[in-house]
Order: structure tokens, then sequence, then C-alpha cells
């Protein structure tokens, strides 16, 4: 007899091994959580990709890098010793390379004994002879200035005038001198160098290179005396020859350009003193081919390379 209930799991009650239908889809229990940053202390900078900071070890630099050795302290030269092929470089003979050659080969001596030592340290006070020569470890230096008046060549003539060094100073370290010598009232060209050689030639009496001069009288130059002076002075008994001489072009007659050889300044005057003329002024305008073209009253300027040459070969 069927009492109503159904046993056999039909519509009237529902199964309870039957599962309830999902409202939704399943949410997982836990939260992923992020993956904490690894404990790599500042091998990277995790707020900022692709920045990467120096990873530092105990006693080394950057990671992958040695450390640098700390530098040694410069050692302390003498500013009085030198180099032996660094003072014949120095002194304009030749380079350090060929200095070392003549060296090798026994043509230098320090002292008067012969070096062949390579890296052989030398005072520059000692006495050092290349191939027969003695030379100075200075670099050459050829100053022309064009020397104003009121400026001696000498500092016992006038403690009033000023020395012409003081023109030069800012030129050179080197220790130049001027060639030949200038009085207060004497301006135009006046070189100054420490090539001894050079001093040595251009002081000799016997002189190949010409000096023009412009000079300024008190009066007319006659004629007759021009003619005189071109055919030689005789001063303190000793025969002058003057190579020319002359009017200057669109000047007074008071102003007359001669031509010589010697070195000597005073000769100028002296040649026309010995004619009765008084001598205002001395203009040397040229010295051995140097002129004063774009080079002012009171200025300075260095000798060219071609300049030097044809200094060495008059």
């Amino acid at each position: 007899m069927n009492n109503g209930s159904n046993r056999g799991g039909g519509p009237g009650r529902g199964n309870s091994g039957a599962r309830k239908k999902s409202a939704g889809p399943s949410k997982p229990m836990n939260k992923a959580r992020k993956p904490k940053p690894s404990a790599k202390p500042d091998a990277e900078d995790e707020s900022k990709p692709g920045v990467r900071k120096a990873a530092f070890i105990k006693g080394k630099g950057p990671a992958g890098k040695p450390a640098e050795k700390p530098k040694a302290p410069a050692k302390k030269t003498n500013p009085d010793e030198i180099r032996l092929n660094k003072f014949i470089s120095n002194s304009g003979m030749c380079s350090r390379r060929d200095a070392d050659i003549y060296i090798q080969s026994g043509n230098v001596k320090v002292n008067g004994q012969v070096v062949t030592e390579m890296g052989r340290i030398v005072k520059i006070t000692d006495k050092v002879e290349f191939d027969g020569t003695t030379i100075t470890p200075e670099k050459k230096e050829y100053i022309l200035l064009n020397k104003p008046k009121n400026f001696t060549t000498s500092g016992d003539e006038d403690r009033d005038m000023r020395n012409v060094m003081e023109l030069v100073r800012s030129a050179t370290k080197a220790k130049i001198q001027a060639i030949g010598r200038m009085d207060k009232n004497t301006t135009g060209l006046l070189i100054f160098t420490n090539d001894t050689d050079m001093i040595r030639k251009f002081g000799l009496p016997n002189q190949k290179s010409f000096k023009i001069y412009q000079v300024s009288l008190d009066k007319n130059l006659k004629f007759e005396d021009l003619e005189k002076m071109a055919s030689g002075v005789t001063l303190d008994g000793h025969k002058l020859f003057i190579d020319e001489i002359s009017y200057i072009e669109g000047e007074a007659k008071t102003e007359i350009g001669l031509k010589l050889r010697t070195p000597n300044v005073k000769v100028v005057r002296a040649i026309f003193e010995s004619f009765k003329y008084d001598v205002l002024k001395v203009d040397r305008v040229s010295f051995a081919g140097l002129t004063k073209k774009n080079l002012p009253r009171g200025n300075w300027r260095f000798l060219t390379e071609q300049e030097v040459i044809n200094l060495k070969n008059v």
C-alpha cells in the first residue's frame, strides 16, 4: 500500500545526494599574495626598472671591477737637474732621439769628460759640449724690437733712462740679450737672443750683413760732403768704407740714408761729426734684411724660422 511517501527520490522531496545549482563562479578561499622582493641588498632598484645599483663588496670596488690602487705620490724633481738628451734638445741642436745617438757615439762631453751613458742626469750649470760646441739647455729665441727713444742697452749711461729689457721681458723666460748696443737717442731695429753664436757673429768688426740707417742732421748735408763720405771716411786712423749714402727722396736734405756693415752704431754719429754736422737722430730701419714693416715703435715680434735661417747664412 502506498502511503504517499516517495522513497525512491521522486519529485516530492529532493534527493539528499543531489547538489545545489551554483549562483555564480566560485571564489578562491585565500587571495594570492605578491612575492616579496628578494633580499639582495643594493643589487637592483625595483622602483626604477632598468636602473641597477652597483653592488659593493668589502675591500673591492663595484662588483666585477677591481678596486683602484691609490696613486703613489709624485717624485719631487730638482729643477736644476735635467736629462742629458733633453739638455741637448733644449739647446736646439737636435731632437732627443738624435741626441741619444750622439751620446752613444761619444760626441758629448760633460765638464770635460766624454759621456756615453744613456739617461744621464746633469745639472743646468754643467758645461756640456756637443760635437765640440758648448751649448746651453735653452731653446734658442730670436726677438726683433723696434726700439723707441730714451731706452738704452746699458744701465750705466743715465739713471733716468730705462733699459730695453723692460720692453721684451714678457716675451720669454730665456736669458736673452741684445745684439750690439744702442744709446738712448738711437731708435730702430734691435735683435735679442740667447744664441751666443749669433751674438758673437754679429759683434765681429768684419761684417757681411748690412744695416741701413736714417740719420737726421741739424742742417742740410752739402753734396760735396756727401760725395766725400761715399768715397770713405777715416776715423781714429782707420779707413771706414760706406756702402751707400744718399738723400732720402721726398725729405729735406737733413734726412740721410746710410748703408753700413759695421755693427757699431756710434760709428754712424762719428761719420757726420767728422764733417762738423750734429746728429739729431739715428734710426736703424734695416738689419741684415729685416725691416720695421708692421712693427710699430716700441713693439716686438719673434723672428720666423726662415728669418733665423737667413741670419745664420749671412
